[in-house]
């Protein structure tokens, strides 16, 4: 009963946030960024910060979607996160600072080698590398060999390819866990299929590309 009071309350904060941004909010979020609380937090932010400055890098999601990320997963006590799509680290970052927190583990799939190992940088600069693994390869494939049960699932790779992701990772998500979707706004595939199946419920983060949160339900 209280995870589940736990996942309501993270589907109220996020329409929260939505409406905020569509009041005009969205320049607080970028002149106010987030603050590190321990050494640890400091030492993430500070690769993310340099990241985003040094422009050597690619970033997978804007600023405001990496903190939506961390909160879905802190709040969550995310101890099993699976990213489809690393690029170079920026979106497992902003997981890291939840799972420093809570103990867990990230798993992200890259196909690019290059994008892979600047990834393998990143992490290693945050110190988070014993949180992280790293697999190269076709992530369509190479999921068939996880194990759930999977706390959270972030989809951000080839965008044909999300039902097929959705559809082999579904099983392995936990009742309560949270399947997220970056770039759905341009995704009707994917859209009709987490909006039909009565087992999930979804809502939309329409900023920018759009981050779709769906909850696998119990």
């Amino acid at each position: 009963m209280k995870r589940t009071f736990v996942t309501i309350g993270i589907l109220l904060a996020l329409a929260i946030v939505v409406s905020a941004q569509r009041r005009g909010m969205r320049e607080y979020n970028t002149s106010n960024p987030p603050l590190g609380k321990t050494e640890a937090e400091k030492k993430i932010l500070a690769v993310l910060d340099d990241i985003v400055t040094s422009h050597r890098t690619y970033l997978s999601v804007p600023m405001a979607d990496g903190r939506m990320l961390r909160l879905l997963a802190e709040t969550t006590g995310a101890k099993n996160v699976v990213e489809i799509g690393t690029s170079t680290g920026y979106s497992g970052l902003w997981f890291c600072l939840a799972l420093q927190t809570t103990g867990g583990h990230l798993t992200t799939y890259e196909i690019d080698r290059q994008r892979a190992a600047m990834a393998r940088e990143h992490f290693q600069q945050a110190g988070m590398e014993k949180l992280v693994t790293v697999v190269e390869g076709d992530a369509h494939a190479l999921i068939t060999k996880l194990k759930g049960p999977i706390d959270i699932v972030f989809i951000d790779a080839d965008k044909e390819g999300y039902v097929d992701y959705l559809n082999k990772l579904l099983p392995l998500v936990r009742p309560g866990g949270l399947i997220l979707a970056h770039n759905v706004g341009s995704n009707a595939e994917y859209d009709r299929a987490v909006t039909t199946n009565p087992n999930l419920e979804t809502v939309f983060y329409m900023d920018g590309a759009g981050l779709g949160v769906t909850l696998k339900k119990r």
